[in-house]
């Protein structure tokens, strides 16, 4: 087996076997066995970055077995420097999220682990697929165990939460399967990506395919206006979910964008670059000033996820190296800042039950360890020089003055939200004196959430300080993915 096939199976696997290990009186076994599946997951990912060739642009680790002979479906899965990171990202998230679970989840321990590490492997394929069918295939199956965590560990409106992910996530991936079965006829019965990526197309298929793609795209993002499911579901889900929904989900959704709208649709990509650039802005500016009147935690986070989203996009469609690369770094950076930022919300819910700002107040006092890190994880998503948070947006800046000034300074504008809202809460939650007696009576984190937040914070500041092993991974890539897309398939 391979190691592609390695990492996207073997926790699958284990979470099949946690499925079956049932009661919950075996709730001390389960929470071993799944941090083990999570630990062996996330080290078999590392042998991938130590074999990455980072000269070449060509796919690596290729596997390619046929699945359905009879249509021309493959197994084929690859790596190249755009998807290489997300690998590492999934599994590293998913490790984390099974410790930040140890002791607070009671209840159908089983099957919260076990849906963490199937969602794991699911996530992991689709950026491996190199395949239609099987990429969609990995796409749409990361809908059910994420629907059942939000379901059944959720909070009071668990439910329509649920139902509002999967109906506008499903709706908008419909018409990308209709793009996919028309390229398939059009490119003579071949599902093969690399494939479709060379195939002549007519101006107006281009901008049918682009839309079909973006449908399904823009809403997993999501950009604005199809955000307002995000917020929703981060309120209601579990601490884990959120984490994972903000450092991997949404991620799939600008990856689609890098691999099926832009390569395939170059012409309808640059016909319609002006649409998706002022949606971002939107989503940067309009979006930061609605994060910043939240007096929820979570939706404040879950609307600054929205608005660091926006510039991934902005980055990506603006079509010069800096942007591209800054997309794919502030995507890899907003996976450490938001999971992290979720995780520390999730830390002060476990003590008091309250996700509201005005609950807190002078958690310094009683947790100075915890507030440490939760100040550090509010500055990285500020974009403070030094922290992961800066580096893509600081390129995608760089990258939207050298396409036009004005949009530059538009995008500049996140910095200066980003800070407000997100300073704003960090002087209501955290510092001055200590708000109430349920602040009062808090006491500072224990050793496995240190750990949590520790390898976090390293991660943030490690990105932040000396981002070139990231950069160097996805350079050849970036660059041959902008010559390819620079030539017309008119």
């Amino acid at each position: 087996m391979g190691l592609l096939s390695l990492a996207i199976w073997l926790p699958i696997l284990f979470g099949v076997i946690l499925l079956v290990l049932g009661r919950d009186d075996q709730a001390r076994t389960v929470r071993w066995v799944a941090l083990i599946g999570a630990s062996l997951s996330f080290l078999v990912t590392l042998p991938l970055w130590s074999r990455f060739d980072t000269t070449t642009a060509n796919m690596q680790f290729v596997e390619n077995v046929p699945w359905f002979e009879r249509f021309n479906v493959n197994y084929h899965l690859g790596l190249d420097g755009i998807s290489f990171w997300f690998v590492l990202l999934t599994a590293f998230i998913t490790l984390i999220v099974v410790i930040s679970a140890w002791e607070v989840i009671t209840e159908r321990v089983n099957q919260y682990m076990g849906a963490f590490l199937i969602l794991s492997g699911l996530m992991i394929g689709v950026f491996c697929a190199l395949d239609g069918v099987l990429f969609y295939t990995f796409f749409e199956a990361t809908l059910i165990p994420m629907y059942l965590i939000i379901g059944i560990w959720g909070g009071p409106n668990r439910i329509y939460a649920a139902f509002k992910f999967f109906l506008y996530t499903l709706l908008g991936s419909l018409l990308m399967l209709i793009a996919l079965v028309y390229l398939y006829t059009k490119s003579g019965g071949s599902f093969d990506i690399l494939t479709w990526h060379k195939l002549p197309l007519s101006s107006l298929a281009q901008t049918l395919l682009f839309f079909g793609f973006f449908a399904a795209f823009a809403v997993k993002v999501p950009m604005w206006p199809v955000h307002t499911w995000l917020p929703d579901v981060h309120v209601e889900a579990p601490t884990g979910g959120s984490a994972v929904l903000a450092a991997i989900m949404l991620k799939l959704g600008a990856y689609g964008f890098l691999r099926f709208s832009i390569p395939i649709a170059p012409d309808a990509a640059r016909e319609w670059a002006w649409l998706i650039i002022a949606l971002s802005l939107i989503a940067v500016i309009y979006v930061g000033l609605v994060a910043m009147v939240q007096q929820d935690m979570k939706k404040l986070v879950a609307y600054s996820s929205v608005a660091h989203m926006g510039f991934v996009t902005l980055g990506f469609f603006i079509f010069n190296d800096l942007g591209v690369s800054g997309g794919l770094v502030q995507m890899i950076a907003h996976g450490f800042v938001s999971g992290a930022m979720f995780l520390c919300i999730g830390v002060l819910y476990d003590r008091v039950h309250s996700r509201q700002i005005a609950d807190y107040g002078g958690v310094v006092n009683t947790m100075p360890t915890f507030a440490a890190f939760a100040i550090l994880f509010a500055m990285a998503n500020c974009g403070l020089p030094a922290t992961a948070g800066f580096v893509g947006e600081w390129l995608v800046i760089l990258g939207a003055v050298k396409y036009h000034f004005t949009l530059g300074l538009l995008a500049a504008t996140a910095l200066i939200l980003g800070a407000s809202y997100t300073l704003w809460m960090v002087k209501r939650v955290y510092l001055g004196p200590v708000g109430n007696d349920n602040v009062r009576a808090l006491t500072d984190i224990n050793a496995r959430e240190f750990l949590m937040l520790g390898v976090l914070a390293v991660a943030v500041l490690w990105m932040g300080v000396y981002p070139k092993p990231f950069t160097d991974v996805m350079n050849v890539s970036v660059a041959n993915f902008l010559k390819q897309v620079a030539v017309s398939k008119l």
